[in-house]
């Protein structure tokens, strides 16, 4: 099962970057530096790819910048949904590619694209993401795609977890799973 940490303010800082790296990678098997109001992301994704690597993570990944994905020699990228057309150069580059999605028909195109991976979201409710997907949804998305499949939205409790992965997913991601 992937646990898959997504940074945020909320809960990763460069001040105390170590020990919340540290706290993370107790639960986490893969993590992606995500900081979307961040003018100056790519010096900091820079500090936390190489931190990040003195950790057992699986993947170390970026958000939603391919070329810096490259330049730092994370291990891939996570795109957003409006990122579909960037999969084939992420893909060409070497990177490992995770896309959000949040219908069955991104997630048929994301497949078609050559991701390795995608997030479907939101499964439960979650704060400003809309009405949620369900677990039905991931169960007969699971049937559909033939990619793994990462639940995320509102993923607080081991038993969430423990649903999305009986409902097919092949792992869960989430920001406050792991503060």
């Amino acid at each position: 099962m992937i646990f898959y940490a997504i940074t945020d303010p909320q809960n990763f800082s460069f001040i105390s970057m170590d020990t919340d790296l540290k706290r993370i990678a107790r639960k986490a098997n893969m993590i992606v530096y995500r900081d979307k109001e961040n003018p100056d992301y790519h010096l900091y994704a820079e500090h936390f790819v190489t931190q990040a690597r003195h950790y057992p993570f699986d993947k170390v990944l970026l958000h939603g910048a391919v070329d810096l994905a490259w330049k730092l020699k994370a291990d891939g990228v996570h795109l957003t949904s409006r990122q579909f057309s960037d999969i084939a150069a992420a893909k060409e580059l070497g990177l490992f590619v995770i896309i959000s999605c949040h219908t069955v028909e991104e997630a048929k195109s994301a497949e078609m694209l050559g991701a390795d991976m995608i997030t479907y979201s939101p499964v439960f409710a979650t704060p400003n993401k809309g009405k949620p997907l369900g677990l039905g949804a991931l169960k007969e998305l699971k049937g559909i795609i033939s990619l793994p499949i990462i639940a995320l939205g509102g993923i607080l409790t081991q038993a969430e977890v423990n649903a999305c992965q009986s409902a097919g997913a092949s792992g869960f991601a989430s920001i406050r799973f792991f503060q």
